[in-house]
């Protein structure tokens, strides 16, 4: 759609402008609750971010963005609210619950306060982190150790009555797996409630974008979330490519399709194993396991890493794949469908398996709406959500991607999806190394100086979900902004709902069934 088609049809009244991908609307403080009222629930159109941005030095204060997707269109639209000298914006948690998040975050922060928002507890920030300090400001001196101070207590709900008590678990876990506390009530092994407290993996990442070398700001995106690192910088170098007017080789963009399913398949493998060995079905664990084994060799083959680290760059890629490789890996894909199949179908068999996956950890479609969840939470209670299809980006423009959904909500629902999308993968990379033949083998162009003031985004769908990169630039067409959003960030809310009216017992399995990111949602 042309601007001017979507000023007409969607921001009627509104003065636009649009930057690199973005139709951007100005709105005042008044006009945003309806605005957004009418982009959600007249059309219908997904939100995608909400981001704020420190311009006091141009004179226009602190902004914020509200992100909103156009499914099938190749812009988006950002409506811009500048504040000015104010410090305080209008809360749409009662218009949208899934904005409720993004609210705690600003606030955080950039110190903006969203006003009429129910639940302003200091958000990823620990309490040893000193009040009044901000450092997504422009003037937070972030090469300069903070010093501790007495900051706000995380403040846990309590559930009370005779017979609940309290299990706390975490940071440190037995596993080699991330920091993060969970605090349950329960009553016997009844879940009555579950509340997470994140925040342990904070590494500055939006602050670090702006103060990085340019070159080693798409290594930073590769370490959001290391087991998205392909997906991560994939999202970040498309809003470069938009803000610099690139246009991406076509081979290139089948090569992007081809390691981005790569890395869709080893985690879903291990996924499918370790959801399957919490059962109690170890054997299935190291199936699992070995399928995700073969894919992280074949990609150190094809690239001298495991992670797809280095691969794309602003333009293109670095790595081509021979003749040679290309016939291995259809070999090898081969080689592990007939296997694969055979695994599900054994695991299938298995009474026990049945029973600790259907009905456990049920996730309710009302709950997952409200909270705006994407990705694999979404689809496995029937939303279709899925950038590949809602957004095609790099070689999956022309290629035709179906999307895989489940309706149960449940472990089994989130396993079963895993299934489907490990077939699904297999089968794109094999029309992606089809198509590829017929088009000249160019890898990337040269970079070209980005827009001045300028915004884009780059979205793209991670093996959790969908990613979403709000990239801004200066005067002088520098980096200024890059606003992070990680499948992880939406989609961890919803598990205490998932998991009250379990067995204890049975939060591992339930956990590990959704598998988020606690580095994605830290940054």
């Amino acid at each position: 759609m042309k601007q001017i088609d979507i000023t007409t049809k969607y921001l009627n009244g509104l003065k636009t402008r649009q930057t690199g991908n973005l139709i951007v609307a100005s709105v005042t403080k008044e006009a945003l609750v309806p605005v957004v009222s009418s982009l959600k629930n007249t059309f219908g159109l997904p939100l995608l971010s909400i981001k704020a941005t420190d311009e006091r030095k141009e004179g226009k204060g602190f902004v914020l963005y509200y992100l909103f997707g156009i499914p099938k269109s190749e812009v988006s639209i950002a409506l811009e609210l500048a504040l000015g000298k104010e410090t305080s914006f209008p809360s749409l948690v009662g218009l949208m619950y899934e904005t409720s998040l993004y609210e705690q975050e600003i606030e955080t922060f950039f110190g903006l306060t969203a006003e009429g928002h129910p639940y302003t507890q200091q958000f990823i920030l620990h309490e040893n982190w000193p009040n009044g300090v901000y450092p997504l400001r422009k003037d937070f001196a972030w090469n300069k150790k903070v010093p501790t101070g007495k900051g706000t207590p995380y403040v846990f709900s309590r559930v009370a009555g005779e017979g609940i008590y309290e299990i706390p678990v975490g940071p440190v876990h037995a596993g080699v797996i991330e920091p993060g506390h969970f605090r349950f009530s329960v009553a016997g092994e009844e879940i009555l409630a579950l509340q997470p407290q994140l925040g342990f993996v904070h590494k500055g990442s939006e602050k670090l974008f702006e103060v990085l070398p340019f070159e080693k700001k798409l290594k930073l995106s590769e370490h959001i979330s290391g087991d998205t690192s392909f997906s991560h910088s994939l999202a970040f170098c498309q809003a470069l490519e938009t803000l610099g007017g690139i246009e991406v080789p076509k081979y290139a963009e089948y090569l992007r399709v081809i390691f981005s399913e790569l890395e869709r398949l080893a985690n879903h493998f291990n996924d499918i194993g370790f959801i399957l060995n919490d059962t109690g079905f170890a054997v299935g664990g190291s199936i699992g396991t070995r399928f995700r084994e073969h894919i992280m060799q074949l990609n150190e083959g094809l690239v001298g890493n495991r992670f797809l680290r280095g691969v794309n760059t602003v333009g293109g890629v670095t790595k081509d794949i021979s003749e040679e490789l290309k016939n291995h890996m259809v070999e090898l894909l081969d080689h592990l469908r007939k296997e694969f199949d055979e695994f599900v179908e054994i695991a299938e068999d298995n009474e026990t398996v049945l029973n600790r996956l259907q009905y456990t950890g049920i996730l309710e479609k009302r709950i997952a709406e409200d909270h705006g969840v994407v990705g694999m939470v979404a689809r496995m209670v029937g939303i279709h959500k899925d950038a590949r299809v809602q957004y095609p980006y790099a070689g999956y423009k022309y290629l035709h991607i179906t999307m895989a959904t489940q309706s149960s909500g449940d472990v089994y629902a989130r396993y079963r999806l895993r299934i489907q999308e490990v077939r699904m993968a297999m089968d794109i990379i094999k029309h992606a190394l089809v198509a590829i033949k017929k088009e000249k083998p160019e890898l990337s162009v040269k970079a070209k100086p980005l827009a001045k003031n300028a915004l884009a985004v780059g979205i793209t769908e991670g093996w959790r979900g969908e990613i979403v990169y709000l990239v801004a630039t200066d005067e002088k067409g520098e980096i200024n902004r890059v606003g992070v959003r990680d499948p992880s960030f939406l989609n961890w809310p919803v598990v205490p709902f998932a998991v009250v009216k379990n067995i204890v017992p049975d939060f591992p399995l339930i956990n590990k069934s959704f598998n988020l990111s606690y580095s994605g949602f830290d940054r």
